[in-house]
């Protein structure tokens, strides 16, 4: 019987898999320019920076609307001193 430890270590080994591969086929330097500075990377760089980048600004996104105060019904909170 195959275990949730075996499944989730099949999962991590198959994404890393996905991941070189991507990685390898995406070797070619691209040009990228950023408002009047332009960079030449290889396409995989240019992935993993824009997954990074994505990944945090969601991040932030969702930790900011967790932490945001709960209306309560009915009650008026005065900051005012």
């Amino acid at each position: 019987m195959i275990t949730l430890h075996k499944i989730r270590m099949i999962a991590i080994a198959a994404v890393c898999l996905l991941i070189l591969i991507i990685i390898f086929q995406n070797t070619q330097t691209v040009e990228t320019r950023l408002l009047f500075l332009t960079v030449s990377m290889p396409r995989a760089l240019l992935l993993i920076i824009t997954f990074v980048a994505g990944f945090a600004s969601g991040t932030l996104f969702v930790s900011g609307l967790l932490k945001r105060p709960k209306k309560t019904k009915g009650k008026i909170h005065d900051n005012e001193s």
